[in-house]
């Protein structure tokens, strides 16, 4: 059970990795907008994530993004997106990957 909770953290990160902040041309994983992810035993996902700023243009828009792409990948049961400010998000969260992309390095 253990190992398909990995190899399911595994497919949902990749999910992740393939939806973008609009106005910034690097996924919102390699942002490190994603906090955390957590798979119960029922195979269902909650994600904590940030936004770039609290007025974000994609604040509405994005966690359901998020939620139904997650949602889509077979083993998972259902997702949800909690928003948090919690620390706020700074150019330092970012993956030595996206810092390279955005010129940061």
């Amino acid at each position: 059970m253990e190992n398909e909770i990995v190899q399911l953290e595994n497919k949902v990160v990749e999910m992740l990795k393939t939806i973008y902040d609009p106005e910034i041309p690097v996924d919102i994983f390699e942002l490190g907008l994603i906090y955390e992810v957590r798979i119960n035993e029922d195979k269902f996902v909650e994600i904590e994530m940030t936004l770039t700023s609290p007025n974000c243009p994609v604040a509405e828009s994005l966690p359901k993004d998020v939620e139904t792409k997650v949602s889509s990948i077979e083993e998972v049961t259902g997702a949800k997106v909690n928003i948090v400010f919690d620390p706020p998000w700074d150019k330092d969260m970012m993956s030595e990957e996206a810092k390279l992309e955005l010129g940061f390095l």
